[in-house]
């Protein structure tokens, strides 16, 4: 595995611990069972989440300007695609369920998630999956040459590995996977005008070759699409290393081919997603190479500038390009914005830059220096951020009070679907408790939604009455099964308390308890100011009181907690609380 919080290639080592840890962490079937046993599920009501960003109030948005990231909290590994005036975009999803967040956009500024590319359990096979796991770096392409959508990934879940699926319309579902005959990650499909297809992705280099850690090769199979199938013995290394082999190049994935005035272009992340990420690009009069890189490489990246500087955003790279509202190109990527303490607990966003593509090579405006928060809208372009449906960004509020017949998007479950464990009532938010708790490798029975600032308060109301220690419920803050805070309510004797425990590395310590009235509903609360949380509580909805104090963000943060996503924030429950007072 790469250093701290970089992402990480599956070798050989690495799928056995995967098949290991699935062995010893099958899913138990009996779950959904618990809820049986339990009289009373809690109900959750009135969840509001606030996004203070201190960034974001000293640089309001004036007319004409958008904020980027576009997607805040963790939506990585952005990939774009276009079918005439309409724009597709995806985001790695690992064991989230459902998995592929889709966003649709006329004009590249206002964004609707219109679904999940994957929402079925014959799609996405993830219960066993750690949370790193799962669903790798998707890539969206439009084959204009058949009217049909497709999504590529890899799916280290279910023995499935890389996978493809397809639709005629985004928004109304997407067919079951298709797998594919060829190792490696970050698959990519390219639909040349003249009919052929081919799959460019990452992998190791032949066996014996490689020539120092972090060496991957990148590959290109003819396609059938007629068939869904790569045409075996067409496999070629077009990129061996990176940019410059005899500089040690590491991680070259990501990879994705363009085609623009009859010429062919290769563009690939280099460098790992961590500090040393960017992009280059190659060019070739053949899909099928040989690939020459362009002199003036990287393209994007923020390796260069002091780890100290102000309103920091770092490991840019990871990008896609799409051609833009009056031919004018502009590229996705994925970013970070750590806290004061260069915590990571956002996760990976998507963020977006301005391409010059007037030369030879693609050049993203501004990547080559620190970036900055706000871009100027395509003409005639309004931002409508929030409105509308319209995905928010910069600072804003969401709340839900679950009146509605369907969940909104932004909730997820890990590992599982949310409707074998979640009702929507008159009253609200009803989660019937499975068996496991927070530190299964399993699905758990929580609803999450991503921490999306570093400075934010997430409230929710809770109506439940523990019937025994063995049955707790409230909020949680999630990295990982082994790394968390949970914040909820239980039962000793008959008597019922609120708790705090911290779990690190599997170990968890209570932080704080007390005792606590749940004949009426209570409010809890979290509230981050960087890397300072705090977990509250009220019974009158007017004062919060503290308990265990302030508690540090470092387990929810990829730099402690390693892989590859953001802190969520989660209504929990569960039957099987093994947190003893």
């Amino acid at each position: 595995m790469r250093k701290k919080g970089i992402k990480f290639t599956f070798n050989q080592k690495c799928r056995g611990a995967v098949l290991l840890a699935a062995m010893l962490s099958m899913f138990d079937a009996s779950s959904q069972e618990a809820a049986k046993a339990v009289k009373k599920a809690p109900v959750f009501s009135e969840f509001s989440y606030t996004g203070e960003d201190r960034i974001y109030n000293e640089n309001p948005l004036q007319p004409g300007e958008f904020y980027t990231p576009l997607l805040q909290g963790c939506y990585p590994d952005p990939s774009i695609t276009r079918k005439g005036n309409d724009y597709y975009l995806v985001n790695s999803s690992f064991a989230m369920f459902p998995g592929v967040p889709i966003f649709h956009s006329t004009d590249l500024v206002n964004w609707k998630q219109i679904g999940h590319v994957l929402d079925r359990t014959s799609q996405l096979k993830v219960q066993d999956a750690g949370i790193s796991a799962g669903i790798y770096a998707p890539d969206i392409k439009y084959n204009s040459n058949n009217d049909t959508f497709y999504m590529i990934t890899t799916q280290f879940a279910g023995g499935i590995g890389n996978m493809v699926v397809k639709t005629k319309d985004p928004a109304k579902g997407w067919s079951d996977p298709v797998k594919l005959q060829f190792e490696g990650i970050d698959p990519s499909l390219f639909f040349d005008d003249n009919g052929k297809a081919y799959v460019v992705h990452n992998d190791a280099p032949p066996k014996g070759k490689a020539l120092y850690e972090g060496h991957r090769v990148i590959k290109i199979w003819e396609y059938d699409v007629q068939n869904d199938r790569v045409v075996p013995g067409t496999d070629k290394i077009i990129v061996d290393g990176g940019v410059d082999i005899s500089q040690k190049p590491i991680w070259i994935e990501g990879p994705h081919i363009y085609k623009k005035n009859g010429r062919y272009y290769l563009m690939c992340a280099e460098g790992g997603t961590g500090g040393w990420h960017s992009e280059v690009i190659f060019v070739s009069d053949k899909a099928t190479g040989p690939f020459i890189p362009a002199n003036n490489n990287p393209i994007l990246t923020q390796r260069y500038f002091p780890a100290n500087r102000a309103n920091k955003v770092d490991w840019a790279g990871h990008a896609d390009l799409v051609e833009g509202p009056g031919g004018k190109y502009y590229g996705v990527f994925l970013a970070i914005r750590p806290n004061e303490k260069n915590r990571v607990t956002t996760g990976r966003g998507t963020f977006m830059l301005p391409v010059d593509w007037t030369g030879e090579f693609p050049v993203f405006e501004n990547g080559l220096v620190p970036l900055k928060t706000k871009l100027k809208t395509p003409a005639g372009v309004k931002n409508l951020s929030g409105q509308n449906g319209f995905f928010p960004n910069g600072n804003f509020t969401f709340t839900d009070n679950f009146t509605e017949k369907a969940l909104d998007y932004r909730w997820i479950g890990v590992r599982g679907p949310r409707e074998d464990f979640i009702n929507l009532t008159k009253n609200g938010l009803k989660i019937n408790p499975f068996k496991q708790n927070i530190k299964a490798v399993a699905p758990t029975s929580t609803l999450f939604y991503r921490q999306q600032h570093n400075t934010f308060d997430a409230t929710v109301t809770i109506k439940y009455v523990p019937g025994s220690e063995k049955e707790l419920a409230g909020i949680v803050c999630y990295q990982r099964e082994t790394f968390n805070y949970v914040f909820g309510l239980t039962k000793k004797e008959n008597e019922y308390y609120l708790v705090l425990a911290r779990t690190e590395r599997g170990k968890t310590t209570i932080i704080g308890s007390e005792k606590i009235d749940v004949r009426k509903p209570v409010q809890l609360q979290v509230v981050a100011k960087g890397d300072d949380y705090q977990f509250k509580y009220s019974t009158d909805k007017k004062q919060f009181k503290n308990v265990g104090g302030t508690v540090s963000g470092d387990i929810l943060s990829t730099d402690v907690a390693g892989g590859f996503t953001g802190a969520l924030i989660g209504l929990h429950a569960t039957a099987e609380n093994d947190i003893t007072l």
